[in-house]
């Protein structure tokens, strides 16, 4: 039986691609390459050419990967400033592409570009497509049997491998029933989430809730309106009850 790890997908991407670090830009490329070490969105692998490599030094790590070699990790460094582990290189990759790049840690940098446009949480993946749109849907969310929202007039987000989310007009929600959450999450598509929690018959459900107060343009259409985790409520569709996803 064969113990072959599959080889992941690996692209040529065609947007500038900059990486900043203690101030400084430490990559700046317009060959990024995508690599899928996951299969929910690529990471970014650069050119070693186009990243400041004399600003790395060696950690000692070696990071084994089945798919993609041993590789050895870096410490970057500016300044006073400076990340253990930041950066990785497989020099010896079965995938011959990854030799000559440098993959940096996306968190461990100050802040990721692509083309003039400042990205969060990880690269977008050019097969992601996001739309949203308006719909006369009758949509009702129930939790613990009570309505919490209604609405005649929804706002369909269709998100490319993520299931369809029912976003609703904050006038059609129960607010008395939900309370502010400190959660706050990302999303590389949408922007910034904030969350409530529901409390229903004295029991309360926390981060049940969520909202984009200033959504990222291929998202405004969602900007003040609530979604409920489908797969934590009953959702009915036109008087169907939808299956938890």
């Amino acid at each position: 039986m064969s113990t072959t790890q599959e080889r992941p997908r690996v692209e040529t991407g065609a947007k500038r691609v900059r990486a900043y670090f203690g101030g400084e830009v430490v990559a700046d490329t317009v060959e990024p390459v995508l690599v899928w070490e996951i299969p929910y969105y690529p990471a970014y692998y650069l050119p070693a050419k186009d990243v400041r490599t004399d600003l790395l030094t060696p950690g000692g790590e070696v990071r084994h990967s089945e798919r993609l070699g041993d590789g050895t990790s870096y410490t970057l460094r500016v300044g006073a400033k400076e990340a253990t582990g930041a950066a990785l290189r497989y020099l010896d990759s079965p995938v011959v592409e990854l030799r000559d790049l440098v993959r940096l840690d996306w968190d461990a940098m100050d802040a990721w570009f692509e083309e003039d446009e400042e990205v969060f949480v990880h690269p977008r993946s050019p097969y992601a497509r996001i739309d949203v749109l308006a719909s006369s849907r009758h949509v009702r969310v129930e939790v613990d049997g009570v309505t919490v929202a209604e609405s005649a007039h929804p706002t369909l987000l269709f998100e490319t491998g993520l299931p369809l989310r029912y976003y609703l007009p904050k006038t059609h929600v129960r607010m008395d029933l939900l309370t502010p959450s400190a959660t706050a999450t990302h999303c590389p598509y949408k922007g910034q989430a904030e969350y409530w929690s529901v409390t229903v018959n004295g029991t309360e459900h926390p981060d049940l809730a969520w909202s984009y107060r200033t959504p990222l343009p291929e998202s405004q259409k969602v900007a003040g309106l609530i979604a409920f985790y489908d797969d934590k409520v009953d959702v009915y569709v036109d008087g169907v009850l939808q299956k938890r996803r």
